[in-house]
């Protein structure tokens, strides 16, 4: 399936490989792979969190299966306004600095989920999941905000690549809890949030300027991104 995939992936693209593409349809995919790897740790984190949140609470505190699931469901409920306001605070405060606020936010977070054990207070250890889920999902928000800014014509594909790393995110923490205890995975997703903040301050750029783009009557059109 591999090779597969390879081949028609060279077929598709072998025009890009024996012919200069010209500079107005051009772009950084630097900024697609950054991209890629937020949303592996932000959304990706999300999915394994949900998914283990009942069970780490039933375990920890003793509760019913029900009453785990519903304190767990916090995680998933700060989605209502977590996830536009990161959009909304990347529109306001600059891309890139949202973006390393919120995954410096989140590697703190899940550094404290990584210390909840039957000591403290339910309500803690809840208060502790929701301020560390607003964290992730506006990080998500934060991340889909730069996506329409790297090439507007292939918004949808670079839109359907980096969702594609949320899953990939979710299957390699999952892989990694079924090896160690919940605080070491919640460990493991910080120091892997941390990286990513690294990568990001590192190798992101900050959309500005004009994005040209040619429309289907031929005309070039100059889209301010700032």
């Amino acid at each position: 399936m591999y090779l597969y995939q390879v081949l028609h992936i060279y077929k598709v693209n072998k025009h890009v490989l024996s012919e200069e593409v010209p500079e107005i349809h051009r772009y950084a995919f630097k900024q697609v792979a950054v991209l890629n790897l937020a949303y592996l740790v932000t959304f990706g984190s999300e999915l394994a969190v949900v998914s283990m949140l009942p069970m780490f609470f039933q375990d920890t505190f003793g509760l019913s299966i029900i009453m785990a699931g519903l304190l767990a469901s916090g995680f998933a409920f700060m989605n209502l306004v977590a996830r536009p306001g990161g959009g909304l605070l990347s529109d306001k405060f600059g891309r890139k600095k949202t973006l390393l606020i919120l995954l410096g936010g989140l590697t703190i977070g899940y550094m404290v989920l990584s210390q909840i054990d039957s000591t403290w207070a339910v309500p803690m250890a809840v208060i502790a999941t929701m301020a560390c889920s607003f964290f992730v999902q506006a990080g998500e928000g934060a991340v889909f905000a730069m996506v329409p800014l790297i090439k507007r014509r292939m918004t949808g594909q670079i839109a359907g690549n980096v969702g594609a790393y949320g899953n990939v995110g979710a299957v390699t923490f999952l892989t990694v809890l079924s090896f160690v205890a919940p605080q070491v995975f919640f460990l493991v997703i910080a120091g892997s949030a941390a990286v990513v903040l690294v990568i990001t301050l590192v190798f992101l750029d900050e959309p500005k300027g004009q994005m040209a783009e040619v429309l289907l009557d031929g005309t070039v059109e100059l889209i301010e991104v700032t």
